[in-house]
């Protein structure tokens, strides 16, 4: 049974929609934007949420963030829209204080998932992956919870030591090769799923960013220095700047912050760009702070493309659209051209597989309605009849595809939808501050 407060904006687009002659968007959304809701979300007897990705029965932080993100849209005057996000923050914290290195947990300490792994495991955790977003998304949706409704009960003093513990983290993997306690290795597995050297991942010089073991499609990173993984750190710091000012009064948190944000984005600038022989300065996809960059966009969000949708710089900005020119390009090796579609893909799904989730963000970062909604009628064509969003589709024939419906893209597809119908979450958000 789906909440009055969602049924009601399921019947407002779909008009909006209907409007726009798209019928089947219009029958998509409300598949799509009940999907998390119905499927996804338990409430536990602590009060807290409990999110499974979909097809695995384990919470991830990052997935968990983005397929409730879009209900922060009625946050603001559903009271149990509200509690349910709430309930995920609290969650997502609970799981942080118990090891802010995994990216993956279980309900309950019964030792599902990658037990085997050569990382300080524990029954509680599903995968212990190192990934600067994992620890990104919990600010963000603890921050755009707070704007959206006013209200500051998820921020307690468990959160708190959260925070602390972010900041102590993200610290200590500035100098990842000489103080990181984490290692991590998978055997009996593809190059992706494990790290090299014994675990402590390939060689980084000092740099000012923040190191991470993997990417947020949950493979391993070419070089350690993630550079949208890093702007979504620096963005999110300025969350907890003003979360710390504003709500715990609390200067020291507060600065601790902010600097660290500072010396992150100098880092960004100095060593994560480089120059194109056409296009001019862009921005690497990664780095190792030793002369080595990775050029290559992946689909999964924080991603070079989504730069604006994380809030690092304007759509407008001329680095992010020289950026954006290359990933937008063959030059890119996973942007993919077919007979059905073009658009980018992942290392993690196989060759010429586009990924629902990257037109999302293209469409969300576009500069016209024109480009939204080809987008989104480009997603509408390639659903293979299924009404839901997959992982990744074939260029040539949507027929093939990873993941018969995937919450985290059927989450971005209501937020490309609401974005047509003049609901942006940021904007609302922007509006608040």
């Amino acid at each position: 049974m789906l909440p009055t407060s969602m049924c009601n904006l399921i019947d407002h687009v779909s008009k909006e929609l209907h409007h726009l002659e798209r019928p089947k968007l219009a029958a998509m959304f409300g598949e799509c934007f009940a999907n998390t809701f119905q499927t996804t979300i338990g409430q536990l007897e602590d009060g807290s949420t409990f999110v499974i990705t979909g097809d695995i029965p384990a919470m991830w932080l990052r997935d968990s963030s983005a397929q409730v993100r879009t209900y922060l849209l009625l946050a603001g005057e559903d009271p149990l829209i509200a509690d349910m996000i709430e309930g995920v923050v609290r969650r997502q914290v609970q799981y942080i204080g118990l090891d802010p290195y995994a990216n993956a947990f279980n309900k309950e300490p019964h030792g599902a998932g990658h037990q085997q792994d050569i990382t300080a495991m524990s029954p509680w955790i599903w995968e212990r992956k190192y990934e600067i977003d994992s620890l990104c998304y919990p600010i963000q949706l603890s921050y755009f919870l707070w704007k959206v409704t006013g209200r500051t009960s998820h921020f307690t003093d468990e959160f708190r030591a959260a925070v602390l513990s972010i900041l102590q983290l993200w610290r200590v993997e500035q100098s990842h090769e000489t103080h990181s306690p984490y290692r991590f290795q998978r055997l009996n597995c593809p190059p992706t799923d494990t790290l090299t050297r014994e675990g402590l991942g390939s060689a980084v010089g000092y740099t000012g960013m923040t190191w991470s073991g993997f990417r947020p499609s949950d493979d391993a990173c070419t070089y350690g220095y993630l550079v949208p993984a890093n702007m979504f750190a620096v963005v999110v710091l300025g969350y907890l700047g003003e979360i710390a000012d504003k709500v715990w009064m609390d200067c020291a948190v507060s600065d601790e912050a902010l600097q660290l944000a500072a010396e992150i984005r100098d880092g960004i600038e100095a060593y994560g760009t480089i120059p194109h022989p056409t296009l001019g300065v862009m921005y690497a996809y990664e780095t190792d702070g030793l002369g080595g960059y990775h050029l290559m966009d992946d689909a999964n969000v924080p991603s070079l493309l989504s730069i604006p949708y994380l809030g690092y710089t304007e759509m407008s900005d001329p680095m992010y659209q020289r950026t954006r020119s290359f990933i937008l390009s063959e030059e890119n090796p996973y942007f993919y051209q077919g007979e059905v579609a073009q658009g980018i893909g992942s290392p993690h799904t196989p060759e010429r597989y586009i990924w629902p989730i990257s037109l999302a963000i293209q469409g969300l970062t576009a500069s016209s309605q024109e480009e939204k909604l080809r987008l989104l009628d480009l997603l509408a064509a390639t659903d293979a009849g299924t009404g839901l969003m997959h992982e990744g589709f074939h260029v040539d024939d949507p027929a093939k595809f990873t993941r018969p419906w995937f919450s985290w893209a059927n989450a971005m597809f209501s937020e490309l939808v609401l974005d047509v119908c003049g609901l942006s979450i940021m904007r609302i958000v922007r509006s608040s501050c």
